[in-house]
């Protein structure tokens, strides 16, 4: 009974269209129908409101850090299964026919309940490839890359397989991203 109390908690937690309901409220826009469609923060910032794309990466990241903070305190033996279906819930929210954002933010959510210092590593990979870059992508995909690596080096951690399931997911949810960036075709995040 408690896998699936957790699970489902976790899910629907995860599952909230943030990207999508502030746009509508505050904007009268679909989200679906700018930039790549996608419900997340990056894509909420092509409708050129700042203040609503840092509002929806807040939300995103509440999203994988609050039913992972309840299963911590309630349920620690299921930690990993409320962080994957978290994620999952946002890549796949039942409210919107399963089409969701590309998980990022959440991730971080997770990464951050956890433990503060692998969302930190993730910030500041993230930060240091996207300057170089300008590839929001790219930042997110080596990134996600680079926790499981930290962790294999950090005797601390014993759970370095789940966060290369993880990574694989994200990986997943950037193949068109990926594309892109091979045939040279990604857009370049502005930074106004």
């Amino acid at each position: 009974m408690d896998i699936l109390v957790v699970a489902l908690f976790s899910y629907i937690s995860g599952s909230i269209p943030f990207g999508l309901i502030l746009t509508k409220i505050f904007s009268n826009l679909d989200i679906r129908k700018i930039g790549s469609g996608n419900i997340g923060a990056t894509n909420v910032l092509r409708s050129g409101n700042k203040i609503l794309a840092s509002l929806t990466l807040t939300l995103d990241m509440f999203k994988g850090y609050i039913p992972v903070l309840i299963t911590i305190n309630y349920y620690p033996e299921l930690i990993q299964l409320s962080c994957i279906m978290s994620f999952l819930g946002h890549l796949f929210p039942i409210w919107i026919k399963f089409k969701g954002g590309k998980g990022v933010a959440t991730y971080l959510g997770i990464l951050f309940c956890i433990n503060f210092n692998l969302g930190i590593v993730f910030i500041i990979s993230w930060l240091i490839i996207f300057f170089v870059s300008r590839y929001s992508s790219l930042g997110s995909i080596l990134s996600s890359l680079i926790i499981p690596i930290f962790i294999f080096f950090n005797s601390n951690y014993e759970i370095e397989h789940f966060f290369i399931i993880m990574f694989v997911l994200i990986l997943y949810t950037h193949k068109e991203n990926v594309k892109r960036l091979i045939n040279k075709e990604e857009s370049k995040t502005k930074i106004y």
